[in-house]
């Protein structure tokens, strides 16, 4: 009877607190929230129930599993097992609340701040030390997991013994990747890119969507993804459109006939952008550009607040400047002269002068 009350005592009873603290720690979090709607740490940290809830029972288990006399023959390897288990959920915990604390510090900022680049730009920073924790956070377990073992402990000793050699031989292979990360804190604390950027790389305009610590993914405007090393922005030149000030002037060239009425046209300009929700209202303008024997170049300005209101602003022009031009000056369009060359009008003449040769009769020789 002992060998079945005393492991249910323990393992029920470490089940019951642990339980019972995580309900009792929810609760609180749960009021704190409900009196403090504008923060949102507390609702945050309740994301961290299952890890604590975890760290509780293996950390009871570890200390009571001897008094319920289960795998006598095999107790070291239960504590052993349990202790891994501990650390793991250990570092599971840190990284939940380290997430739950940065996240509900950017909420906050985000919520009172004006500057949207200087938003975009705290989003970036944050994300990457974040991950930054994380995988600390992850080195810090497995090693501490790798220490449990005796065996390691040994070992432990000769890899610091050879430190120097090793340095030199990770440095050397895993230079692509070392590269990367620096790169990665440089973007983050340098302010070269933030996540909601514009961006022009590799001749492809897309919006930044995810930053790591390797890698950067750009959203392109027909929803592809393009994954790119972030040591490709600290060495290659590339367009940010977003940073420093997100407004935007752009241009829509017409190639048009020299009869065009210009002045005609820069007055529809206007009409335009005045219907247009998109055009912010700083500039607009309409000139001629260049001219051709044959055409001339005009070329439509408008201003708007960022990359996407401007594309929607030189499509709108281009469409409604043309559609006017078709149905009002039908003859500014560009038109391709023809003339039909001088010896081409003569030559039906001359094949109409020419007898055939079936009306030739035949000659005084034929027979």
């Amino acid at each position: 009877m002992d060998s079945v009350v005393r492991p249910l005592g323990v393992v029920g009873g470490s089940l019951i607190v642990t339980l019972a603290v995580g309900w009792a720690v929810d609760h609180a979090l749960r009021r704190a929230d409900a009196r403090h709607p504008e923060t949102p740490l507390w609702q945050l940290l309740r994301r961290a129930r299952l890890p604590l809830q975890l760290v509780i029972c293996s950390s009871l288990l570890r200390g009571s599993y001897k008094q319920a006399h289960l795998a006598r023959g095999h107790t070291q390897a239960v504590g052993q097992v349990l202790t891994l288990v501990l650390i793991g959920a250990c570092a599971w915990l840190v990284v939940r609340v380290a997430a739950a604390i940065v996240e509900a510090s950017y909420s906050r900022y985000a919520s009172g701040a004006q500057d949207a680049a200087r938003v975009r730009r705290v989003r970036t920073q944050v994300s990457l030390i974040q991950r930054a924790v994380s995988v600390v956070v992850g080195v810090v377990a497995v090693a501490a997991m790798l220490l449990t073992f005796p065996a390691m402990r040994g070992f432990g000793a000769s890899v610091l013994a050879s430190a120097g050699l090793i340095g030199i031989v990770a440095g050397i292979a895993a230079q692509s990747t070392l590269g990367n990360l620096f790169a990665g804190l440089q973007i983050a604390f340098g302010d070269m890119v933030r996540i909601g950027d514009a961006v022009v790389v590799e001749g492809e305009w897309g919006t930044v969507e995810e930053i790591t610590l390797t890698y950067l993914v750009v959203r392109t405007w027909d929803e592809r993804r393009i994954t790119m090393p972030v040591s490709y922005f600290t060495s290659k030149p590339f367009e940010n459109w977003s940073r420093g000030d997100a407004r935007m002037t752009g241009t829509v060239y017409f190639h048009l006939d020299h009869t065009t009425p210009v002045d005609l046209m820069r007055a529809r300009l206007q009409e335009v952008l005045k219907e247009c929700p998109q055009w912010d209202g700083r500039a607009w303008g309409l000139v001629v550009t260049d001219a051709t024997p044959t055409t001339i170049q005009v070329r439509a300005l408008a201003t708007a607040k960022d990359a996407d209101d401007i594309w929607t602003v030189r499509c709108v022009v281009r469409e409604q400047m043309i559609d006017w031009l078709r149905r009002e000056h039908p003859y500014a369009l560009p038109r391709i002269n023809t003339a039909q060359a001088p010896g081409l009008a003569e030559a039906p003449e001359r094949e109409q002068a020419t007898p055939d040769a079936s009306d030739i009769g035949p000659g005084p020789g034929a027979r």
